[in-house]
């Protein structure tokens, strides 16, 4: 805390002067202790804050100290306290472009811009008149002046680059643009990264982050093998301490790795309380089409909300794949009675079905590569390959 507004502007400008990025973010920070300091609310703090700091850092200080007096409002003005922080990313964003071949201020855009995304979602929350989504995509806009200074950064040296700073406001980017349903948007981001060169140089946190969201975008796109290998690095790298993130991941890692037919330890999916995979997976396993609905239906909700509703449904195609393949193996003939099927379904207590919706269950089965085959219409038989009918799940 600092017991007057002097010694806070003076803080800052000691963090200046001695280039230290990650004192000048602390500062700006809405997070920090400083925040609690009723000194530091003014409304117009201007000819203040000018006395000790020169431009454009004293625009981003003046703004900083307008959003706290605005949050301390009862009730708090989140809109206006919005505004101001949006003034402080567009100082930050004109500092970056005045600082040649330095990046010791990039903890500072880190924080300010956070702290924007922050107050977008309070906004969303709490005021009215907005389309749902303007205000935070008003906020990655301003993200991306900060971006395009670092991404433009090419001259400077390894050490010295603000493109060091491109995965930070990356993640934030993703964090919106997931939040807001524009995933499109995300393709130009990972492009940056994947023609970086130093693209293993970025913080281990970053890259998990960034891991996660490139992950879940691959299984958005149905690249199931690629969403695999980005969420299990971003798992395997997320420390053990971060148990929530580990847990937050394997709900798309799971079933992701379901579809390509790996099935989760149940000691794992236990340490994370995530039984519920355990249970689909049983079902899935035994062909056991009633169960499996039964799951998904109980847990619709949880599934929903987790974003993960769709993919699980794509499972009941492999739960029909393992329940018809019984029937192959038991029937050992590449000549399959229609009827057969129908009655394999009937057993596991799916009461509802015509022969007409098992022809199409099949259908799709063979069109989505799960089976090689055709359907014989005139013998109402399914005739499979001699050669692997059932392919291994990875392939298909």
């Amino acid at each position: 805390m600092f017991a007057t507004v002097n010694n806070y502007l003076s803080s800052v400008l000691h963090a200046i002067e001695d280039y230290d990025g990650e004192a000048l973010g602390t500062y700006m920070s809405l997070r920090d202790v400083h925040v609690q300091n009723h000194n530091l609310y003014i409304a117009q703090p201007e000819k203040l804050v000018e006395r000790f700091l020169k431009p454009p850092l004293d625009e981003v200080v003046t703004a900083h100290m307008k959003v706290l007096y605005h949050l301390a409002q009862n009730p708090p003005d989140y809109m206006e306290a919005y505004n101001q922080q949006a003034a402080a990313c567009g100082a930050v964003v004109r500092l970056l472009q005045q600082l040649k071949d330095e990046n010791w201020c990039l903890p500072l855009m880190y924080r300010v811009c956070l702290d924007l995304r922050y107050l977008a979602q309070a906004c969303e929350k709490h005021c009215r008149g907005f389309t749902p989504g303007h205000i935070l995509e008003k906020a990655a806009d301003c993200m991306m002046a900060c971006f395009r200074v670092c991404a433009a950064d090419g001259r400077a040296s390894e050490e010295d680059t603000k493109r060091l700073g491109m995965m930070n406001l990356i993640n934030q980017l993703f964090k919106i643009y997931f939040r807001i349903n524009k995933l499109h948007l995300c393709k130009p981001l990972i492009r940056a990264i994947e023609n970086c060169t130093f693209k293993e140089s970025f913080p281990l946190p970053e890259q998990v982050t960034y891991k996660y969201f490139v992950g879940r975008r691959a299984m958005f796109d149905s690249n199931y093998q690629a969403a695999v290998e980005d969420l299990s690095y971003a798992f395997t790298h997320c420390p053990d301490r971060f148990a929530s993130n580990k847990r937050l991941i394997l709900i798309y890692l799971v079933p992701v790795k379901m579809l390509l037919g790996y099935l989760p330890r149940k000691t794992l999916l236990q340490r994370y309380d995530l039984l519920l995979f355990h249970d689909l997976a049983l079902a899935l396993k035994a062909g056991n089409v009633k169960r499996f609905d039964e799951i998904v239906r109980e847990q619709e909700l949880v599934l929903i909300r987790s974003g993960i509703y769709l993919l699980v449904e794509k499972l009941k195609f492999i739960v029909y794949r393992n329940l018809f393949k019984k029937v192959f193996a038991i029937r050992q003939t590449h000549q399959l009675d229609m009827g057969d099927f129908l009655s394999a379904l009937q057993f596991v207590g799916v009461t509802d079905v015509s022969l007409d919706e098992t022809h199409c269950i099949i259908a799709n089965l063979i069109y989505e590569g799960k089976i090689k085959g055709y359907i014989s219409h005139a013998h109402n038989k399914l005739v499979v390959s001699k050669q692997i009918p059932f392919p291994p799940l990875l392939s298909t």
